[in-house]
């Protein structure tokens, strides 16, 4: 259990430190985040507590769809905000296209990564899977399909509230699912705490 949470804990930190060299490379974000840069633009607070705050909702929603949140979903709304904002300001702004084009790819490869450690952790969905898992299993549609709805309907709400969308928000979506498969089964932790081959 001590090895799940260590992991759980590293892996949402760099997550969130993903997510900042994400903003960093200026070329767009995945739609959650197009969606939490857009309210952080309209109200002024930071990345992090936005995030932190919408995680709080989502997981309200939770209730009704008779979800339990596990000890993975409360560390996912508090160490991710929280690792965006301390990160964020060591992050010099990028100026030069390769820099942010580097950037851009290290963060995808680094979100691949963190976010299959803390999946792999066995803790529990945050929030925003959570929501997509619950709406799944009370609508009877495939997650596929709940999950396309979801990230549409908060995309176009961050669109509309002036959050990044770019060729960033493209590359994440191409990127991201193979990257955490590709990664899962090297960090996925068994019942007994022993790593998957």
């Amino acid at each position: 259990m001590i090895r799940r949470l260590f992991q759980l804990l590293i892996g949402l930190w760099l997550y969130g430190a993903a997510l900042a060299l994400f903003v960093r490379a200026d070329l767009g974000l995945d739609p959650w985040n197009v969606f939490h840069a857009g309210l952080a633009d309209r109200t002024g607070l930071s990345l992090g507590m936005v995030m932190m705050l919408v995680g709080v909702l989502v997981l309200c929603a939770w209730w009704p769809l008779r979800q339990r949140p596990g000890i993975g979903a409360l560390a996912n709304i508090l160490i991710i905000g929280l690792a965006v904002d301390v990160t964020l300001p060591w992050l010099p702004v990028l100026d030069d296209p390769w820099a942010r084009g580097g950037a851009l790819i290290g963060s995808v490869v680094l979100n691949g990564f963190s976010g299959a450690l803390y999946i792999g952790a066995g803790l529990g969905p945050g929030p925003r899977d959570g929501l997509m898992t619950g709406l799944a299993a009370r609508t009877g549609g495939s997650i596929r399909v709940v999950r396309t709805m979801i990230e549409l309907t908060v995309l176009a709400a961050g669109w509309a509230l002036g959050g990044s969308v770019g060729l960033g928000t493209v590359v994440y979506a191409l990127a991201i699912g193979p990257l955490v498969q590709a990664f899962l089964p090297y960090v996925s932790v068994r019942a007994s705490g022993a790593v998957n081959p």
